[in-house]
């Protein structure tokens, strides 16, 4: 697979918007989530960024999720989405009842992506597909302070702020293999299931200088595996071997 090729991307079919108008109000303060499982993932997460004028310190921790991606530590991609309803989608959102809520039947929860996690450098929504700037293999953390530009400024300030995890792991998805190696909704490089968000959290702010006992209730339970993973190759890379062989995405051992 040619990761480059992902930054051709159009963002409009990320479903990115631009929030444009007047500046947003200020949004210092610290935002935190525990991330729910979406797509019956046994991933775990936290999230928390302090924002204070136009910096935002965040500090990201995954543990569970698919481990391996063609021999290497599976890509995670994290996005703040932000403009619309500020929820995590539910199994009500799968319209087409594939087995998998995508990105694109998602949008109508968390809306467009606003900023993009990225363990270093740019974080504009141009990065969405960015693979060499995800979180690399099953658990991992991002720290880091970012300028927190005026889309985000808005979506935290009005409390419609979602940050999500993108990965599935093909063992423990409840779609069928077929949907699962589907192109994606994104790009036709890569797998529905790699690219559809795995955890997701609304970011609520805490009050008077407390912290929140915890994340926003998403109103995602996780969904118990039904089905193996089949066999995909897509662009001759990317393979997800059937049960009873050997994973190029495995399940992560590793526990919250």
């Amino acid at each position: 697979m040619n990761k480059k090729s992902l930054l051709a991307v159009p963002i409009i079919a990320l479903g990115a918007v631009v929030l444009s108008g007047a500046p947003a109000m200020a949004a210092d303060g610290t935002y935190s989530s525990t991330l729910g499982q979406l797509n019956g993932t046994t991933g775990t997460g936290t999230v928390t960024l302090d924002v204070v004028g136009d910096q935002g310190t965040i500090n990201l921790q995954v543990s569970g999720l698919a481990e391996t991606f063609m021999g290497a530590p599976y890509p995670h991609v994290q996005h703040i989405h932000g403009g619309s309803a500020g929820i995590c989608p539910t199994p009500a959102n799968d319209t087409n009842a594939d087995g998998i809520i995508s990105v694109t039947e998602s949008a109508p929860a968390y809306g467009g992506i606003v900023t993009t996690v990225t363990t270093s450098g740019p974080t504009t929504p141009a990065e969405a597909l960015n693979l060499q700037l995800g979180g690399q293999g099953g658990t991992y953390a991002i720290q880091r302070t970012f300028t927190v530009d005026a889309p985000t400024m808005a979506a935290l300030e009005n409390g419609t702020a979602v940050i999500n995890v993108h990965g599935l792991d093909p063992a423990t998805t409840p779609a069928t293999a077929e949907a699962f190696n589907a192109p994606s909704d994104l790009t036709a490089d890569l797998p529905l299931g790699a690219t559809s968000p795995a955890l997701c959290g609304t970011l609520m702010k805490a009050q008077m200088g407390a912290m929140p006992s915890g994340g926003a209730d998403t109103g995602v339970a996780n969904e118990p595996s039904s089905n193996p993973a089949g066999l995909i190759a897509l662009g001759g890379g990317l393979v997800l071997a059937a049960a009873g062989g050997t994973y190029a995405v495995r399940r992560s051992t590793a526990k919250a």
